[in-house]
């Protein structure tokens, strides 16, 4: 069956063409890496840096302002806990009761669905019993998000018609713009779940009640607020027929101005009415504030964007930024003391799309560069142009078919799930290599007069059996992959579907579409000697031309082409050169032939091969150039010879293998005992690497214990210990996001101003780092059910400049330099790297340019972003401010969500009081800095240091005499 499947393929070209285009141009439609052709529709897959891994869970938010921790604990937390126990499919539910709000997460099991579980919460809280929680307290459901749904923040500035900041606008004017007009835009944007605020002041209403007139008035105070609501009221009454024409009736009572609140009446004592105003003063002023925002040491106001649960993270940050484009030229203006025009500006300062684009921009070079070894491997190995691109097509094909795959079976493309990809390529170049080598063979072995298709059939048919058995078994052996369940499924579940995509669209177009290019790629010959000629003397003009337009690989490989194929036809014609080696009369190669023959071999060979040779060459500049192994600041000619002396120690060993292989394996055979022991070798280094020196080796130390000996306190003992000391483990490796996420917390009991101060403080000190572009921190929650923090703990989003400057696309760019590597700047001067680094140039004032130098943005002692988090923490060190761990802003939420703390790994200590665990915890601390692989400045115990409390005890006999 499968071969009739071949045959039909090869005989029937014109439907494996169209096969062929439709997929290709499927998987261009469908690629995440949002390839602009301009006339195939757009239809990518989703794309986020990283998977979800985080649980199914829902948010119940209650808010009950005013209120104590315990008392939102006592009548809030807990009944709505018992309560909410009973909807099928709850894996566990915890609760977090904070002053004026408490925060229900409930957590479903896996298979349960998104929206289900939200359907059935809202059926429960629709049937609360009576009584269940306090009066005019209504709980709420959170956004239908997680916590990585929070893509986009920003910040509302006054900025002038050059994009620079004016200043000039309060806090409670900008609050009030991204209330009741930014958020609200933002909120209709497709995908958008919730857009919550933070910062400035939001603007109310107050009354400062006088005590004494009160009391003199004998006004008690909730006649008061009685009073203040009564008068804030719109009555409508029927209608009324004036002259046969009906009118609506209307009582307008709606407070719209101080004076209107002044006015009310609280009281009629002796005819006389006793105003608010009487009582009181009435003022506009700023709501009482849980939460604020600070961008380089001044407070500003802002607000993040949560997208939608299941929705496109990329598409919904280009769908906000839309919006925005949409919104801007709408928001308020006003002209400055100064005659400075200023207008509200959106300004990001968390944008993930960049972090997306970076991860997008790293895979698609790999993947490229993955493509570019396999060219160059297949071509050393098996010395034919024409099989080399042969099996080479192979891997574009396949990739642009796991995109289509992706988009219909609904696996995000992220960085496991495109790993998967690089991963599966290895094993897609096998079928590809296994295919073509059987039709070479068969091709060479062909009788006479046999039909090329014919013999491409034979070639593919005897292996095709051969090779599904191979995919299907690594198929199988990935079946465990796809059981894991929890995180572990998330995380690893798309890396599985995406090879096993990978290896089936490999399959596919090795057995099906491969056989009918073979036939075009052996069959395609230029017979007409006259036309070759003619063809490779255009070849020279041409590859000046391109060579003159600048694109020096380009040009140079078909100059070489041409020259190569002059070469050979004048050879052939006017020399008789033919690129045989020279035999001896028997028909095997002479080894007594002169220096001269073998000169000549060596020539003839060359020639033969000469456009292998080419293809070779241009395959290890173009991947030296995309890869540069030893940096951007080495030359490019460096990195080429660098990667060819790689390729040449790499592929040369494997063909000195392959040339030696027979005396080794007859060397091995003979000698069994000994060949084994360097497996065996092997085998205890690697266990001894991975499992540590004193783990394996650990019953002879317990042996000479029961002898009396203490064997780990020797030199060999102690240094084998420390040099294997096994490798360390981790769930998942920490993503370079360009950002860190710092988030040290204050004392407990510590102030709002306080925390305002310092957190001012320490942006101020972040931001003067050079390497640091731009540092907002965030004290206290946001108005979301996402974020239920409390203001003693800070979160300070700190962006740094990536090692070189960037594109859109999250690609090196380079930039125009003069003849001594200096930096030429759009008004004409010339700088050193460092020079520019000092001088604050940005990317506006240099000058890109596809022969120039990149610009480094990090100063010369800064290698890796660790070096920038020293620089942190040691500016960092605040007093009464705690130390952070390291930590990125997609890495916290996953830390958060995975073990309830703002660390990946911390200590749960137990005791019969609060004072003995904070001792403990103390003297733990003070151990835990100690241990070599920990870093001092990231320990830090809990001080259990709840807020001053002022209790006011009713003497309930003394209060009944009042009544």
């Amino acid at each position: 069956m499968l071969n009739k499947v071949i045959r039909y393929f090869l005989e029937n070209k014109l439907v494996t063409v169209l096969l062929l285009i439709t997929a290709v141009a499927w998987g261009i439609a469908t690629s995440p890496f949002n390839w602009e052709t301009g006339f195939l529709p757009q239809d990518p897959v989703p794309v986020d840096a990283i998977p979800d891994i985080g649980e199914n869970q829902q948010i119940v938010f209650t808010e009950w302002m005013g209120r104590s921790p315990q008392d939102i604990e006592d009548q809030i937390s807990y009944p709505l806990t018992t309560y909410l126990l009973g909807i099928p499919g709850v894996k566990s539910i915890r609760s977090s009761s904070i002053f004026g709000f408490s925060s229900i997460f409930v957590i479903f099991s896996d298979d349960v669905e998104f929206y289900w579980s939200r359907s059935r919460i809202l059926e429960k809280l629709s049937s609360l019993p009576s009584g269940l929680l306090p009066e005019g307290v209504q709980p709420a459901l959170g956004p239908d998000a997680t916590a990585l749904g929070q893509v986009y923040w920003y910040t509302i500035e006054g900025r002038d018609k050059d994009g620079n900041p004016t200043g000039g606008w309060d806090l409670h004017e900008i609050r009030t713009v991204q209330d009741f007009y930014v958020k609200y835009g933002l909120n209709a944007t497709e995908g958008v779940s919730e857009v919550a605020s933070i910062g400035g002041f939001v603007q109310e209403y107050q009354i400062d009640v006088n005590p004494d007139a009160l009391k003199a008035y004998n006004i008690p105070l909730h006649q008061v607020m009685q009073a203040v609501q009564k008068s804030n009221r719109d009555v409508g009454a029927k209608t009324i027929e004036i002259n046969q024409a009906e009118y609506l009736v209307r009582g307008l009572g709606y407070i719209k101005k101080v004076e209107d609140i002044e006015k009310a009446v609280v009281a009629v004592q002796e005819n006389v009415p006793i105003r608010i105003q009487d009582i009181g003063v009435v003022s506009l002023g700023p709501a009482t504030r849980r939460g604020a925002l600070d961008k380089d040491g001044a407070e500003v106001v802002g607000g993040v964007v949560v997208a939608r649960y299941g929705a496109n993270p990329l598409q919904v940050i280009n769908n906000v930024k839309d919006k925005i484009k949409e919104i801007s030229p709408g928001l308020p203006k006003k002209v400055l003391t100064n005659g400075i025009e200023s207008q509200l500006t959106i300004v990001p300062f968390y944008d993930r799309s960049g972090l997306i684009h970076e991860t997008l921009g790293t895979l698609e070079e790999a993947i490229s560069l993955q493509i570019l070894i396999v060219i160059l491997v297949v071509i050393v190995m098996v010395l034919n142009l024409r099989a080399s691109f042969l099996i080479s097509s192979l891997l574009p094909i396949a990739v642009l078919m796991v995109f289509i795959a992706m988009r219909y079976f609904h696996v995000d493309a992220n960085i496991v799930a495109l790993s998967g990809i690089a991963i599966a390529i290895g094993t897609m170049v096998d079928l590809g290599i296994i295919l073509s080598e059987n039709i070479i063979k068969h091709v060479d072995e062909a009788p006479p007069g046999q039909k090329l298709i014919t013999t491409i059939y034979n070639g593919a048919s005897e292996v095709s059996s051969a090779i599904l058995t191979a995919v299907s078994t690594t198929i199988v052996s990935f079946i465990p992959v796809f059981t894991m369940q929890a995180a572990e499924g998330k995380l690893f579940g798309p890396l599985a579907f995406t090879k096993t995509f990978a290896l089936i669209a490999a399959l596919i177009v090795s057995l099906f579409f491969m056989p009918t290019l073979a036939h075009w790629f052996f069959g395609a010959k230029i017979k007409s000697e006259n036309f070759r000629k003619w063809l490779n003397i255009a070849l020279i003009p041409i590859g000046i031309a391109v060579l003159i337009a600048g694109q020096t690989w380009g040009g140079l490989i078909l100059l070489a082409f041409g020259l190569v194929g002059i070469a050979k036809i004048f050879g052939k014609k006017h020399m008789g050169i033919h690129a045989d080696i020279p035999e001896t009369d028997n028909g095997t190669t002479s080894r007594n032939l002169t220096v001269q023959q073998r000169l000549q071999s060596v020539a003839l060979w060359v020639l033969h091969h000469a456009e292998v040779i080419i293809v070779l060459i241009g395959v290890v500049w173009l991947l030296a150039r995309y890869w540069l192994p030893l940096g951007p600041a080495k030359s490019l000619v460096m990195n080429v010879l660098f990667v060819a002396l790689i390729i040449t120690i790499i592929l040369g060993f494997f063909l000195i293998l392959e040339y030696f292989y027979k005396p080794i394996l007859r060397w091995c055979l003979n000698h069994k005992v000994t060949f084994l022991l360097i497996p065996s070798f092997l085998i205890l280094f690697g266990a001894v690497t991975w499992m540590g020196f004193s783990n394996i080796f650990g019953f002879v130390a317990k042996g000479f214990d029961g002898l009396g000996m203490n064997v780990r306190t020797t030199k060999v003992w102690s240094g084998l210990t420390h040099t294997f000391p096994a490798i360390g483990k981790e769930f998942m490796p920490s993503l370079n996001e360009g950002s860190f996420l710092l988030m040290p917390t204050s004392m407990p009991h510590s102030g709002f101003e306080y925390n305002r101060k310092v957190l001012g403080q320490l942006d101020m000190l972040l931001t003067n780092i050079p390497e640091v572009e731009l540092t907002v921190g965030k004290l206290g929650r946001a108005e979301s059910a996402l974020d239920p923090a409390p203001i003693s703990m800070y979160e300070n989003v700190i962006n740094y400049r990536p090692e070189y400057m960037l594109n859109e696309k999250g690609h090196r760019m380079r930039f125009k330099v003069d003849k001594n590597d200096r930096f030429i700047l759009s008004n004409g001067d010339t700088l050193t790297n460092t020079e520019a680094l000092h001088s604050g140039v940005t990317l506006a004032e240099l000058i890109p340019d596809e022969k120039g130098n990149y610009y480094r943005n990090w100063r010369r002692e800064i290698k890796s972003p660790d070096d920038i988090w020293d620089e942190i923490v040691k500016v960092a060190k605040i007093p009464g401010v705690t130390s952070a761990p390291k930590l990125q802003p997609i890495e916290t939420r996953l830390v958060m969500l995975q073990t309830g703390m703002r660390a990946p790994m911390g200590i749960k200590v137990y005791g019969p009081d609060l004072p003995t665990i904070e001792a403990f915890g103390m003297q733990l601390e003070e151990i835990l800095k100690e241990v070599p692989s920990v870093k001092a400045e990231a320990v830090f115990a809990d001080r259990i240091v709840g807020k001053p409390y002022l209790h006011l005890n009713i003497k309930r006999d003394e209060i009944s005499r009042y009544g």
